[in-house]
């Protein structure tokens, strides 16, 4: 491995301690000895233009009632989350949304307020300008390259007493991540574990919650 690898500080907490992880026919992964982030490191990364055409190939939209029932189970805690949690009217945000917006519409059918966000398909930055009272990030944290300024927006668009929900396959073990086929998306660059969050938790002073082996829920405090 070179040097330069071996010296690659973690995107989410900005550590040089740092260490191999696994290695494939196509890229390295490193793991993070603070924050315990597995990350693909920047060399490897698609362009702008290569990760888009890769994003393009899917065909996630609100008609395809298979690709509802996997949202559900975000959505579903979430909204009865929200019932509960809230009596007025509250907005949310779909955090890096893609072209179909479905989740966005699914919780518009249930009668809540949504705005869109997604780097490629809805870049509108003037929804990046208010807070949110829930945010929804579903298969999107895996994508982002630049995760602690990314996290230090979450936060500071999430509401007092706000819900931030993610949906993103964990990092289990060493052992399995060599057969992990989540890993084999070259989109994918950042590997959060359960650890991870509790420390993304800590720092921001959020609580957090796992309610679904790829759903957690952050609530700020």
């Amino acid at each position: 491995m070179s040097t330069e690898i071996e010296n690659c500080s973690c995107p989410l907490c900005c550590s040089l301690d740092t260490h191999f992880y696994h290695q494939d026919k196509l890229r390295s992964y490193l793991q993070c000895s603070h924050c315990k982030l597995v990350f693909v490191p920047q060399q490897f990364h698609l362009s702008a233009q290569a990760e888009k055409a890769e994003y393009d190939k899917h065909d996630n939209s609100y008609a395809d009632q298979g690709y509802q029932r996997f949202l559900s189970r975000t959505w579903t805690p979430l909204k009865t989350r929200l019932k509960r949690q809230f009596t007025e009217a509250i907005q949310g945000l779909d955090f890096g949304c893609g072209e179909g917006a479905v989740l966005s519409k699914m919780a518009q059918a249930d009668g809540f307020n949504m705005r869109n966000y997604d780097l490629y398909y809805f870049p509108q930055t003037e929804v990046l300008q208010q807070k949110y009272q829930f945010i929804s990030a579903t298969e999107v944290i895996e994508h982002i390259a630049d995760a602690h300024n990314v996290w230090l927006l979450l936060d500071r668009l999430l509401d007092q007493k706000g819900v931030l929900a993610v949906m993103t396959k964990r990092v289990l073990r060493a052992q399995a991540f060599a057969n992990w086929h989540y890993k084999n998306d070259l989109t994918h660059v950042c590997f959060y574990s359960e650890f991870t969050f509790a420390y993304l938790a800590s720092k921001f002073n959020w609580t957090f919650e796992i309610i679904d082996k790829d759903v957690v829920f952050l609530i700020k405090a």
